[in-house]
């Protein structure tokens, strides 16, 4: 059995490596992990830290076993400034990689900004061209989730900011004009909604910022709520506190789930005070899933074999 590395992968510049999504890039043969590159080495006013970031990017050419830090994406400034970008959704499509990314106007020290998803296209995953800002629900709109139906339409989930942190729909049949349906999941505020089909349902993971909240659906139209995981700490190293924002990569039977951890989180008390180093680092771990009689569960500390297959 190969288990992962524990943590798989913390920044090596700035140590604030989150919302981590994972995807074959077809042209290097390896598997690319791309994330949003806090600051968190950085002595910053407030919340400044989780501001001006770029899109960081690491490669596996061992299946997923080792993590090479490769920079960051270029091309995502399109307009003038020192810009912010977050929690990326990428996929392949019709000999194209599509972005949908969380964008912040400027460094701001607080979260009294707008927000915004942007779309933006690439021949290669390193450098990108601007499609479009989209027009959604709200001016304070990030962590776009996006999933191709049976039918052909596309969907994502999306995080509404303006109207109580919930996560609304859009549809889209040319993944370039969207229409809002308006919201999907409201029993609570939440971010980072993340979409997959696996074991015969529709999943849907959410980050409540205590642990992670899952859904089931038959239709993706209708959701049941069935609890958490990665509310317990474990006992892995860097693993020992809540699991934040994740990705889930279905590869046949089996599905693993990419997350973030803040491993010495002490929050700040204050926008005054400045937020020390160990309440700010982060690392991506990753973890098994199962499913058992409709029920999705996740033991992390439960040694596995992991091994990422290429994609065609």
């Amino acid at each position: 059995m190969t288990s992962p590395k524990a943590p798989l992968f913390r920044d090596p510049i700035f140590d604030g490596a989150a919302d981590p999504v994972v995807i074959w890039n077809r042209e290097e043969k390896a598997w690319w992990l791309l994330y949003t590159n806090r600051r968190a080495s950085v002595p910053c006013e407030g919340f400044a830290w989780v501001h001006g970031t770029d899109i960081g990017v690491a490669s596996s050419k061992d299946s997923g076993k080792t993590w090479t830090y490769r920079g960051t994406l270029q091309g995502l400034e399109f307009e003038k400034g020192r810009n912010t970008f977050w929690a990326p959704e990428i996929f392949w499509h019709e000999g194209l990689y599509h972005m949908y990314v969380s964008y912040v106007p400027g460094i701001p020290v607080d979260w009294r900004t707008t927000r915004h998803i942007l779309h933006m296209t690439s021949k290669n995953l390193w450098d990108w061209q601007f499609e479009s800002r989209l027009n959604l629900s709200s001016d304070k709109v990030i962590d776009a989730g996006i999933y191709r139906m049976p039918d052909g339409v596309w969907r994502m989930w999306y995080k509404d900011e303006a109207n109580s942190s919930h996560t609304y729909l859009a549809e889209s049949s040319d993944l370039h004009t969207w229409q809002v349906k308006g919201p999907v999941i409201t029993d609570c505020a939440h971010e980072g909604p993340n979409v997959f089909f696996w074991k015969g349902f529709y999943w849907m993971i959410t980050d409540p910022w205590k642990g992670l909240g899952v859904y089931r659906s038959t239709d993706a139209s209708h959701w049941e709520k069935q609890g958490h995981i990665l509310d317990k700490p474990g006992t892995r190293q860097d693993d020992q506190t809540k699991g934040l924002h994740a990705d889930v990569l279905v590869q046949g039977e089996r599905a693993y789930i990419f997350y973030f951890t803040h491993p010495d989180r002490v929050r700040a008390e204050s926008f005054d005070e400045e937020h020390p180093y160990s309440s700010k680092r982060t690392s991506i771990q990753v973890a098994e899933l199962e499913a058992k009689d409709g029920i999705l569960f996740c033991d992390r500390n439960n040694p596995f074999h992991f091994e990422l297959n290429p994609e065609s």
